[in-house]
């Protein structure tokens, strides 16, 4: 299994924003191993949570790690079979033992997005 987590650029901990994320770091469960990904969507001028989504997709994760979600965002990974999982404080370790331990929820907190104001 492959699990996305948006990261700052320290790549230790979780970014709030998932379209506007510098970095997502890609765990890989049979490997036990991990890759940073640059997200291209961060400087977009619209569309990042889409754009970000469709990184996810392409770098196969079945599960992104993140503490809240676009609406947009949500959609395009729902349709590209990626779930979302509530992540909980910044550290990516930490969240990503959580989430093979069972201990996190799905994600629940989906917001309209921010839609051109380049929000977190």
């Amino acid at each position: 299994m492959r699990i996305a987590v948006p990261v700052e650029e320290n790549e230790k901990e979780i970014c709030p924003s998932f379209g506007r994320t510098p970095l997502f770091y890609i765990f890989d469960t049979e490997t036990n191993s991990g890759t940073l990904i640059e997200n291209d969507a961060m400087n977009a001028p619209g569309g990042a949570g889409i754009k970000a989504a469709q990184t996810v997709i392409d770098a196969k994760a079945e599960v992104v790690l993140v503490p809240r979600c676009g609406e947009n965002a949500a959609k395009t990974l729902e349709a590209g079979g990626v779930k979302l999982y509530e992540s909980v404080g910044l550290s990516v370790e930490e969240n990503i033992q959580a989430f093979l331990d069972d201990k996190l929820a799905v994600l629940t907190d989906i917001h309209p997005g921010f839609h051109g104001h380049g929000g977190n």
